[in-house]
């Protein structure tokens, strides 16, 4: 009779081999937005969509099941197998969960909805160059179908967009988000009218004409002083900048270069190196089982925003950078100080791309999505009405109107995925991030001064190991609570901006 450890290690290798054939998807996927030539997407659609269905039968053949009912109770989520460390049996309430989803969709669905997104991926971006919203709607049309059927299998209690959140921030709800942001919306929307009124900043000279090798190879030795290792990882130019990992050995990440924009490239690669980073920082030995496996996307976006903004954006960052980057950038920057540039960079503006949006504004352009996608579910919204809708939201909560849906409705990669449910998730990574930088001053109160020398990799190592190490172990509220010592609420991150901000602005107090 098999010992429950032995029982545990067949599991982990037939999850092992499921991550494998994932694994290989995602590089088709990367491959599909980077290098295929474009002729041949219709047979990427295919090889994808037949991977999924292989991976699908996997995830829910008996043998599979089998061996993760020797572990645990299907049914009621009761670890029946004795002597498991802790982290495992939280592994097998994550396998359990995994499983649960994967088996209440059937797998001629899971192909066919593939498919789909493979073929809407094409319809995106030539709607996107076109700025025709009308090639891409039809897609749009059929993937809310699919996916309001998807939540349908995958059940849900209060509201069939629930079933869209659980699977990148499980346990989060549309009620607790909507009240969540209602109260993030306001307090950002109060500081946006105290920054209006304020003496505005001149940032005009960050657009210009700015070399494109010049911006890589700043870019990459970003990169390098984050701890971002290129034997495991590598730098590639696409549409939507993204972040797609393998393994912890091959984690790869795109850029997108504006010829023209000093900035963009900068914030890119700070952001997707963050994601980057917590990838090849998950244990390599748990490849295969939730241990190898990140919290959630919000947990990923608190790793990528923390990288962009809390360390990006701050005044010891550039102490150690600007030199270089006026170096690198001469003659355009001669004339620019330090000072002057810190302050351009925080330059609190309403812009129409969310990417590409200031620090303070940007949660707005989150919540905008997330109210479409609500309604998009609850059927109070159709897919035609979505630029109209859209473009009002845009003109009440940062008052501006796109001019062309390429810069409104169509600028985001994630619909054409099928990923809604997934935008959420950037602002609370934002706020997840403030959370967890309290605890990160609290053990390096001299922060600033190595960050001001260019030393980055104590950074990296905090987070490695607060957060990377465990891979699955806690949920997304339970790892925050344990880093920090206290219950996740959006006040650390509502501080940090009214106080970052009211400094630069001069704000009256």
């Amino acid at each position: 009779m098999k010992t429950a450890q032995a029982n545990y290690e067949r599991l982990h290798e037939l999850s092992k081999k499921i991550r494998i054939l994932e694994g290989i998807s995602s590089l088709l996927e990367w491959d599909q937005e980077t290098h295929m030539p474009k002729g041949a997407s219709a047979i990427r659609s295919e090889q994808l969509s037949s991977l999924a269905g292989i991976i699908h039968t996997m995830k829910t053949a008996k043998p599979f099941a089998n061996a993760l009912e020797k572990l645990i109770n299907l049914k009621t989520g009761k670890v029946v197998a004795k002597g498991l460390k802790t982290e495992q049996q939280a592994a097998l309430r994550e396998w359990r969960r995994n499983y649960l989803l994967a088996t209440a969709l059937p797998n001629a669905f899971v192909e066919e909805f593939v498919q789909l997104c493979s073929q809407s991926m094409e319809a995106w971006k030539s709607a996107r160059k076109q700025n025709s919203f009308q090639q891409f709607a039809p897609y749009l049309d059929k993937l809310i179908t699919m996916s309001r059927k998807k939540a349908d299998l995958l059940g849900y209690d209060d509201h069939p967009y629930d079933a869209m959140l659980d699977l990148y921030e499980p346990e989060s709800t549309t009620k607790e988000l909507t009240s969540l942001f209602s109260r993030v919306q306001k307090s950002i929307t109060d500081l946006v009218k105290k920054i209006t009124k304020a003496k505005q900043i001149d940032n005009s000279f960050l657009f210009g004409n700015f070399s494109h090798a010049k911006q890589v190879e700043f870019g990459n030795e970003i990169l390098n002083a984050m701890g971002y290792d290129m034997q495991y990882g590598r730098l590639d130019f696409s549409t939507h900048p993204f972040s797609s990992s393998a393994h912890p050995t091959d984690s790869r990440i795109t850029t997108r270069i504006h010829p023209e924009s000093l900035l963009s490239n900068i914030l890119i690669v700070l952001h997707e190196g963050g994601h980057s980073l917590y990838e090849m920082g998950i244990p390599q030995d748990q490849y295969g089982s939730p241990l190898g496996e990140s919290v959630s996307m919000a947990v990923h976006e608190s790793q990528s925003r923390w990288w962009e903004t809390r360390i990006g954006l701050s005044k010891p960052f550039w102490n150690h950078f600007f030199p270089r980057l006026k170096k690198a950038f001469a003659p355009q920057l001669n004339k620019v100080t330090e000072e002057q540039f810190f302050r351009a960079i925080n330059q609190v503006k309403p812009s129409f791309i969310r990417v590409e949006a200031d620090e303070v504004t940007y949660p707005l352009h989150v919540i905008l999505r997330f109210e479409l996608e609500k309604d998009l579910f609850s059927g109070a919204l159709k897919v035609r009405e979505i630029p109209e809708a859209w473009n009002e939201k845009m003109t009440n909560y940062l008052g501006i109107t796109p001019k062309t849906n390429t810069e409104g409705c169509l600028q985001d990669v994630h619909w054409s995925m099928g990923a809604f449910g997934y935008f959420p998730t950037y602002a609370l990574g934002n706020m997840y991030a403030a959370h967890l930088f309290q605890k990160f001053v609290q053990d390096y109160p001299d922060w600033e001064k190595q960050v001001a020398k260019g030393e980055l990799l104590f950074i990296k190592k905090w987070l490695n190991e607060a957060i990377h190490q465990h891979g699955k172990h806690y949920r997304s509220q339970e790892l925050l609570k344990k880093i920090t010592g206290k219950p996740f609420t959006e006040k650390a991150y509502v501080d940090y901006l009214n106080s970052k901000y009211t400094e630069i602005y001069k704000l009256k107090r």
